[in-house]
């Protein structure tokens, strides 16, 4: 199966998931950030040509510095994002996923000229296809990543149950599997919730919950294990 998820161990052992960015989104930010760099090309373009001579080589500079400086200025001082990444929910950081740092945007930057080759980023469209990060040659080079954003939890809260420790000890996927149901309870029907509690150990539940005919009960106590993980 396809995963875009990239793990992060830190020093005190706890996994961080990474949304890795692919090629679609990366592709629709940069073309957002070119067209806000035509369209400062053309204002200054306007603006410095009536100086004649002056004008034309004060342009050739502020072009350079805004062809090379761009991206850098947004990735290290605009938390990892520039404009078209912004608007798209992205970000630079390095691989273990810290904010991205001067020297790193500057080699993933520096690199674009190898992506860009033969034509047109052809290099680096072709590096992401078959890096499962989806990293172009500079994100190679620098060991940075384009991920998603982390968006702000809209998910439902647990019900408000009584925690209780389960009976048998769960292993890490079962932990997040039962939080996961709790926390998605008003998004999911009854029928729904009550399928997807079956797949779960039946040792969890007392014997009169497996063979009686409330299955509210049987949810209602994944909400207190729930309640229970969490640390309420």
């Amino acid at each position: 199966m396809l995963d875009n998820t990239s793990k992060v161990e830190t020093p005190e052992g706890i996994e961080l998931p990474l949304e890795v960015a692919g090629l679609v989104p990366r592709t629709m930010a940069y073309l957002i950030d070119w067209l806000i760099f035509i369209a400062v090309y053309i204002l200054l373009s306007l603006a410095l040509t009536p100086f004649g001579n002056f004008g034309r080589g004060l342009f050739l500079i502020l072009f350079f510095l805004l062809y090379w400086l761009y991206p850098i200025f947004f990735e290290v001082f605009r938390n990892g994002q520039t404009p078209g990444k912004k608007s798209l929910g992205l970000k630079v950081v390095h691989q273990d996923g810290t904010p991205v740092s001067l020297s790193a945007s500057f080699v993933r930057n520096l690199l674009l000229i190898a992506d860009f080759l033969p034509f047109f980023y052809t290099a680096g469209f072709i590096s992401m296809l078959f890096n499962h990060n989806f990293k172009r040659l500079g994100d190679l080079a620098a060991g940075t990543l384009v991920i998603y954003t982390q968006k702000d939890s809209q998910e439902d809260p647990i019900p408000q149950v009584k925690p209780k420790a389960p009976a048998v000890t769960l292993n890490l996927e079962e932990q997040r599997s039962i939080l996961s149901l709790a926390e998605r309870h008003q998004q999911l029907s009854q029928a729904r919730q009550q399928e997807l509690s079956d797949l779960l150990p039946e040792q969890l539940f007392p014997a009169k919950t497996n063979n009686g005919n409330s299955n509210n009960s049987r949810l209602k106590q994944l909400h207190a294990f729930a309640n229970w993980l969490r640390g309420h």
